[in-house]
């Protein structure tokens, strides 16, 4: 897959798990993309922890307020009907369950639905912001990341590094496939149609991944475990990624059909 579109994929595919009206905090990287990918009629109100209810885009440039940032630091803004709110009565919206979603990428990952994202031990943190909080806080949990980080696993069947807490992931999102945390361990719901799950198991550091009779494929197609090919439900397009198929050879993968991808993302 190009590189240069995988965090805009993510995104997209995110997008479709929020509905109209929710609360939602975004951390930072791909989780910001996400407002950029909403289906039509999906409005959300953006929680900062920082102290913001109806947080806004990114101003355009000379129209910045240096007080306004996001989790980033970056300027941000506050949209019609927002409010600041000071950070006891922010941390009290994300504890009293306020929060219908919070987006975040993450260092590693686990089948347990453990989280690590916070430090790296003997490396300059930043600080962990709102993120413990928020893990526990939230009604859903979702990890959107790229599935390997400079060919390094993040998907682990134990977290290696500190955690930010413990058992508290929803879904994680990649390119290569959604991942819902359940209680028997990862269950896979969808896939990139340019991956196998043998691909998706190898770069999961032996993650046992559950893997349905049909898995849907990113776009309202399935995957048919149950035999050596592929079937195409339809030719859907998935928020401007359209997908073609094509006959070649995939190696020793049990896809003989495999699908490429047109990608036709548009960013505004």
């Amino acid at each position: 897959m190009d590189k240069s579109l995988i965090k805009g994929f993510i995104a997209a595919r995110v997008a479709k798990e929020l509905k109209d009206g929710d609360v939602v905090n975004l951390g930072i990287g791909i989780p910001t993309m996400v407002p950029n990918f909403l289906p039509e009629g999906v409005k959300l109100t953006l929680h900062a922890e920082l102290g913001c209810v109806g947080a806004g885009p990114k101003p355009a440039e000379g129209e910045e307020d240096y007080y306004v940032v996001d989790a980033g630091g970056q300027p941000s803004s506050c949209t019609l009907g927002g409010s600041f709110i000071d950070s006891a009565t922010s941390f009290c919206i994300i504890r009293g369950g306020h929060v219908d979603a919070t987006i975040l990428g993450c260092l590693e990952c686990d089948e347990e639905g453990n989280l690590a994202n916070w430090i790296i031990p003997g490396k300059k943190m930043p600080g962990m912001g709102g993120a413990m909080d928020l893990l526990v806080g939230a009604k859903n949990v979702i990890v959107a990341m790229e599935h390997t980080a400079k060919g390094k696993h993040k998907i682990l069947k134990k977290c290696r590094l500190p955690y930010t807490a413990v058992n508290c992931i929803t879904k994680i999102i990649t390119e290569m496939c959604v991942l819902e945390v359940t209680p028997d361990g990862l269950l896979m719901t969808e896939i990139n149609p340019e991956f196998t799950v043998e691909d998706v198991k190898a770069f999961s550091d032996g993650v046992a991944i559950d893997v349905p009779a049909n898995v849907g494929f990113y776009g309202g197609s399935y995957y048919m475990t149950s035999t050596n090919s592929a079937t195409i439900v339809n030719n859907s397009s998935y928020q401007g990624v359209q997908f073609q198929t094509s006959k070649s050879k995939y190696g020793d993968g049990p896809l003989p059909l495999t699908l490429r991808m047109k990608v036709m993302m548009s960013f505004y």
